[in-house]
Order: structure tokens, then sequence, then C-alpha cells
């Protein structure tokens, strides 16, 4: 039986959003240090973070419109008919005689003149 204890993906979370906030702390506690006021830094964080939003909403928005993309070809491809196999030749009188002939009047089994 195995005796270690398994940290939970919630607990593992929590600690990566901690250590986030730590390191934004830092780092503003560092452009504090370096002369920027602590409005200042405060305000760099936040537009870091929103330009971060920003990429990410706008290659989110690519994929989402190459998915809508994908899906409508795909549909299109579907209900287009491109599998639609031609009817299966058949025995029939047709203008060269009884034989086997095609959707559209072709005859294709071979034949001789002469039996006719």
């Amino acid at each position: 039986m195995n005796t270690t204890t398994r940290i939970s993906t919630a607990e593992r979370l929590g600690r990566g959003w901690r250590a986030y906030a730590r390191g934004e702390r830092r780092l503003s506690s560092w452009l504090a240090s370096k002369g920027v006021p602590v409005v200042g830094a405060a305000l760099a964080v936040w537009v870091v973070k929103l330009a971060v939003l920003g990429v990410l909403l706008y290659t989110m928005s690519w994929l989402v419109l190459l998915l809508v993309f994908a899906v409508v070809a795909a549909w299109v491809a579907r209900n287009a008919g491109l599998a639609d196999d031609p009817p299966e030749p058949e025995w029939r009188n047709g203008s060269a005689g009884f034989g086997l002939y095609t959707y559209d009047g072709f005859r294709i089994d071979p034949h001789v003149e002469d039996d006719e």
C-alpha cells in the first residue's frame, strides 16, 4: 500500500495562483524600488494583464472562426451529393438491342452485331 499523499488538482491550482500573486507583488515592489510610483506600478501590471487578455481573445476569435469555417465546409461537403454513386447498370432493351445499359443509355456489355 502506498502511503504517500497525493496533491489534488485544486490544491495544485491554488499553489500556482499564490505563486503568481507573489510574483506580481514582487514585480510591483521592484518597480516601486526603481522610482516608479506605486499607482504607476499597479497600472503597469494591469496594462500587461489587459494586453495578454487582448492577445488571448484575438487568438481565440481566429481559432473560433477557423472552427466555424471547418464545420461549415464539412456540412457543405456532406450535403453536396459528392458521395452519391450513379445508378447501377441494368439489363434492358435499348437502341443497340437487349443488353446491359448505363443510366445514360450506353450499352456496356460486349455484343456481336451478327447475333441480332
